[in-house]
């Protein structure tokens, strides 16, 4: 394990960007999305990711310099086109529509299409709480989740994300997959040789599974809950739910047609759509209440779940967003942990591109 500061992992992320042909404004959009990621302690999402974005860049399915545009819309909705851009860059460009239009009427919801994979989700809800709106954020992703009582797999990781300001307190910041756990923190076990816990991953004949590289076999993820008597039926239905938001209501593709972010895979031949989907909602607090009221009673909420009495063994009871926070402060100044093979990784990608790392 080494440590970076953020500038300099922000830096080589930056250049990278430059390296594949972004514009230097969307160089900087992507690389702030992206090691928001490492900071916030999602590192399966963070500078890890990289290299997965170059390889899909030198097979051609992104483009470093999109035409991201709005091609359909009303006072209060929008559909955009990524134009097969960096979903880092697609994605903000989405959500800043949404809360334009919510300053303007109240709401703003946006499907987008003809995007990439889009980083964190909380990154782009989050954009919200400067304006005192509530974000929310969702995406489909890569076909790796078995639906309930299934061997295929249709569904992706499909994370939800909601931010919703407060006065005093932090902001609560829900940021989750709709699957027990999301496919990145089966890379990070794979690289540290790790078994998964039981209720993750099932095998290529549907049974379950603690290798970590289940997936990589054959099998599937399991949607949340793991097996239907701990409610994996309410798991996947919050996966098609995100699929059907970020999708088909876009335009996009959905369910098995969503193109791997693996670039040793190509997508299915008859794609039902154009690139992956996310969807965005932006809602002004003083569209239902004043906003002062709102925050306060927010911070009562807050400092009554926190003071909530703990089960044995735990210290206190945690607000959604609590942990990355915490964890955001301590990196941002002690350094960004990085595993071996991400180093690696990292400085082999340097290396091809005349980039250091």
């Amino acid at each position: 394990m080494q440590t970076f500061s953020y500038d300099q992992l922000f830096q080589f992320t930056y250049e990278m960007l430059i390296k594949i042909g972004c514009p230097k404004h969307d160089a900087k959009i992507a690389s702030e999305v992206l090691l928001s990621a490492d900071l916030r302690g999602v590192d399966s999402h963070g500078v890890a990711r990289l290299s997965g974005y170059v390889r899909l860049w030198e097979k051609g399915r992104i483009n470093p310099t999109p035409n991201v545009r709005v091609t359909y819309e009303t006072p209060s909705t929008a559909v955009v086109d990524g134009d097969s851009g960096l979903g880092l860059v697609v994605a903000p460009f989405a959500m800043q529509v949404a809360i334009d239009k919510a300053k303007n009427v109240g709401t703003g919801w946006v499907s987008v299409k003809n995007s990439n994979h889009y980083g964190i989700a909380g990154y782009h809800a989050m954009m919200a709480l400067e304006h005192d709106m509530i974000g929310i954020s969702l995406t489909n992703a890569s076909p790796l989740v078995a639906p309930t009582f299934s061997k295929e797999r249709l569904l992706g990781t499909n994370p939800i994300s909601v931010a919703i300001p407060a006065k005093d307190q932090p902001p609560f910041v829900a940021d989750m997959a709709t699957t027990t756990a999301a496919n990145g923190k089966l890379e990070i076990l794979q690289r540290k040789g790790l078994d998964t816990p039981s209720g993750w991953v099932q095998d290529k004949d549907g049974q379950p599974t603690t290798s970590a590289n289940g997936v990589k076999d054959g099998g599937a993820l399991l949607p949340l809950g793991g097996d239907r008597e701990h409610g994996s039926h309410k798991g996947y239905a919050l996966g098609a739910i995100v699929d059907i938001f970020s999708a088909v209501l876009s335009g996009a593709n959905y369910g098995p047609w969503v193109p791997p972010f693996v670039a040793f895979l190509d997508p299915l031949p008859n794609l039902v759509g154009e690139g992956i989907g996310h969807f965005f909602g932006a809602m002004r607090v003083d569209a239902f209440r004043p906003a002062d009221e709102f925050k306060s009673n927010m911070d009562n909420w807050i400092t009554r779940f926190r003071s909530a009495t703990p089960t044995p063994g735990n210290d206190k009871v945690l607000i959604p967003g609590d942990p990355e926070r915490e964890l955001e402060a301590i990196r941002m100044k002690e350094g960004i942990p990085l595993l071996e093979p991400v180093v690696k990784d990292l400085t082999e990608l340097g290396e091809r591109f005349g980039v250091k790392f």
